[in-house]
């Protein structure tokens, strides 16, 4: 559907995004991860054409962006990290604004409003001003404006940014509902927990760069052996490390203040075998805690940094 072919941009001699290159294929919601300042919010605005790149291409079902805008305008939504709303004005009018914008009128207009209030959840407040809105339902009635003319494509960059708990919820399930319903999502957040409950694919951004792409799944295997099993005996010595070193898949064991650290690539087989030794030598284990790696150990072991805000 997508294909991002060695994307560059250049902001005087600050290069905001270099040589990137991905795919989006209908119907995914695919995941661009990264902190502040990655590139990703410049990618979707050349992608929706409010941005020309300094060097490559965007083709949108074959056809390049850059020479045929209008390809892609007429599928595309687009979900602005800035609140895009009139807060004088009612939701309704709103969404109206916006309706007439991408073309609609009348009743279709009307069914479209109706509709979309039902999908963002505010059709019980969607006459009153959008200055009395919550945070969070401004930034559904955002995600509504987007939806107006059913959008083959739809672009959301950090849709959940300072939004309260339950409103993030309603939107991450908003998300997956509009998938469901045949929405093609590219969806930017530099919350991992997001991508990981909803992108079927992703690529991890910093400065500018894609440092890794594909399945979550993929990226995790990148980190297998970082799978972290905190174990605490009634007997915690060098023999016990030894013992425990000596299992077959533990990679390296550590001991804590009160704890040992184990760490290997499989967290089944791994936690099977250490149970039975420990069983083997008439150890009792007093607690048992599974951490397996996720986006955060990813992104770590490919900067040497946590992903920062």
């Amino acid at each position: 559907m997508l294909k991002v072919e060695n994307l560059y941009k250049n902001f005087g001699n600050v290069k905001a995004v270099e040589g990137i290159s991905f795919e989006v294929k209908k119907g995914q919601v695919f995941g661009l991860l990264g902190p502040n300042g990655a590139g990703k919010s410049t990618t979707i605005s050349i992608i929706s054409t409010l941005l020309k790149p300094s060097g490559g291409d965007v083709l949108f079902e074959g056809n390049s962006v850059l020479d045929n805008p209008a390809s892609i305008r007429r599928k595309l939504g687009v979900v602005p990290q800035d609140i895009a709303l009139y807060p004088t004005l009612t939701g309704y009018d709103n969404l109206s604004f916006w309706g007439s914008i991408y073309g609609l009128r009348g009743s279709q207009l009307k069914t479209r409003i109706e509709d979309v209030s039902d999908i963002i959840g505010l059709n019980g407040r969607i006459k009153d001003k959008v200055e009395k809105y919550s945070g969070g339902m401004k930034r559904r009635l955002n995600i509504g404006a987007a939806l107006l003319h059913k959008p083959e494509l739809l672009i959301m960059d950090e849709p959940t940014v300072g939004i309260d708990t339950q409103s993030r919820s309603h939107i991450l399930d908003t998300v997956l509902e509009l998938n469901r319903q045949g929405i093609t999502i590219i969806y930017t957040s530099h919350y991992m927990d997001e991508v990981e409950y909803l992108c079927n694919e992703l690529c991890i951004m910093d400065e500018g760069k894609i440092i890794a792409s594909g399945t979550r799944q993929e990226l995790v295997e990148l980190v297998r052996e970082k799978t972290r099993i905190n174990i605490k005996l009634n007997k915690m010595d060098e023999d016990v490390l030894t013992v425990l070193r000596g299992i077959e898949g533990v990679v390296d064991a550590k001991k804590d203040e009160d704890s040992i650290a184990l760490f290997g690539s499989n967290a089944d087989v791994l936690l099977a075998d250490i149970i039975s030794r420990v069983s083997e030598k008439g150890w009792l284990i007093e607690t048992i805690d599974v951490k397996k790696p996720n986006l955060k150990a990813v992104f770590l072991h490919l900067t040497g940094k946590a992903l920062r805000d």
